[in-house]
């Protein structure tokens, strides 16, 4: 049985615990949704639907210092980040407000023979169920409902079991914005009323953001019942460092790219390849740059990473890093765990036969490899099973496209870290998912695209 509760990860403290959606809720829930489908879904119009979207933004700009709050308690993000989380939300529910006009607009279509016209017109496609995790436990829902409920798509959305308070600070913006009930309904369920929801025929579509395990799970009950899947899993991203003029900006980039939300992001900077040429003096300042952060209370606004997001977070990043070592690694760290207290670490001499190689680290660890060149550089960033993002750092603006081309990754950043954007899509290739979700295309992923064919 799933527990929803708030667990303080800072003190281990329970702070409160939530009721698990009854299957006669769940019922209700389905229901709720199917009929603002069928209703609200269709007689409301588009500017109607960027109103209360644009309401649902500026309710998260007025709420802002307790929304952080929140989240700081539930999963110890840092005070400064939760709130740069809320205003980032804030953000897209108005990017959708403003440019889901010109996202759903009809699309003609150029004839190749006969006369008259043709037409591609995008409309809601159904119920949809969104999957969220913990580690932003308001921007992953953003993403996800906020180009949908312009579509016309009712949303119902599960959250983590640790992030029950979050989630129904959420719950309650959407009623307050004014959107109907069924259009966006939060449930506390069990992983078997999920499945029941996927089975329904009334659900049309599933987004999830999680695990490779939940996303394969997922995945094969949806496929099973012919539901649309979006995915966006792990990731261990490369950081390609191949020349630069300013080394301590590049080091002051790579510490950012690691160690944002305490190193809990999928998209986070996590392995570091470094050419040769710059290896020795790169790992010598980007570790003392690691080493000099220490974990503190994360509702302190100077604190740079708190604690990871629970026990079972620290002992499963604790035992990656044992068995690297273990296995030959050397490590680097500003001192032993203690709790959820995770002092970030370097990892040096890492190689394909380590476990770590090819597993994603979730929590404030760098892997730092040296190659010999470019080429050297696109292999081992593209010798993982995952494809979300990546950084690229180099003078030459013609070897960073060679580069971007080359690797195996959803996206790439050049000579930069946290440009990331309500217009930019993202999501990944390979084990880090399918399907894009923010910007024009992640509006895109559940409509229906209907063509209307005219005889002239």
């Amino acid at each position: 049985m799933i527990e929803y509760a708030v667990t303080d990860p800072l003190t281990g403290t329970r702070v409160r615990e939530y009721a698990t959606t009854t299957d006669a809720e769940l019922t209700s829930a389905l229901d709720d949704a199917h009929a603002a489908f069928r209703g609200w879904s269709r007689t409301s119009d588009l500017s109607e639907r960027c109103e209360l979207l644009r309401r649902v933004g500026d309710l998260h700009e007025e709420r802002r210092d307790e929304l952080a709050a929140i989240i700081v308690r539930e999963m110890g993000k840092p005070l400064t980040s939760a709130l740069g989380e809320v205003d980032f939300c804030a953000d897209i529910y108005r990017f959708y407000a403003d440019h889901a006009p010109s996202f759903l607009a009809d699309e003609p279509i150029d004839l190749l023979a006969g006369t008259g016209s043709a037409v591609v017109r995008r409309s809601a496609l159904g119920v949809l169920l969104g999957i969220m995790p913990w580690n932003y436990p308001y921007y992953q829902v953003a993403r996800f409902a906020a180009p949908n409920l312009a579509i016309g798509n009712p949303v119902l959305l599960k959250h983590a079991p640790q992030c029950p308070e979050s989630a129904s600070a959420l719950a309650e913006i959407f009623t307050d914005a004014g959107f109907p009930d069924g259009a966006y309904t939060n449930l506390f369920a069990t992983h078997e009323q999920i499945e029941r929801v996927i089975a329904d025929p009334r659900l049309q579509g599933v987004s999830l953001t999680g695990s490779e395990r939940a996303g394969a799970a997922v995945a094969e009950i949806a496929g099973r019942h012919l539901k649309k899947v979006v995915l966006e899993l792990g990731g261990s991203d490369p950081f390609i460092l191949l020349a630069t003029d300013d080394l301590d900006g590049c080091v002051e980039a790579a510490v950012e790219a690691r160690l944002e939300n305490t190193g809990q992001a999928c998209n986070a900077g996590k392995r570091f390849i470094v050419a040769d040429d710059l290896y020795e003096e790169f790992v010598e300042r980007f570790t003392a740059a690691m080493t000099q952060v220490v974990p503190a209370d994360p509702s302190d606004p100077e604190t740079v990473i708190g604690p990871l997001s629970s026990d079972l977070a620290a002992r499963r990043l604790a035992e990656q890093v044992d068995r690297a070592v273990a296995q030959g690694a050397t490590l680097v760290s500003a001192g032993e765990p203690a709790g959820t207290m995770f002092p970030p670490a370097v990892l040096t001499g890492v190689t394909a036969e380590h476990d770590v190689h090819r597993e994603e680290l979730f929590g404030p660890v760098a892997v730092v490899y040296r190659v010999a060149g470019e080429e050297e550089a696109v292999e081992l960033a593209n010798d993982t099973p995952f494809g979300l993002g990546s950084y690229v750092f180099t003078t030459d603006p013609e070897q960073a496209l060679r580069v971007a081309d080359a690797l195996e990754a959803g996206m790439v950043f050049v000579n930069l870290v946290g440009g990331d954007g309500a217009e930019l899509p993202f999501g990944g290739v390979k084990r880090s998912g399918s399907g894009r979700e923010l910007g024009r295309f992640g509006a895109d992923e559940f409509v229906n695209k209907k063509l209307i064919r005219i005889s002239g």
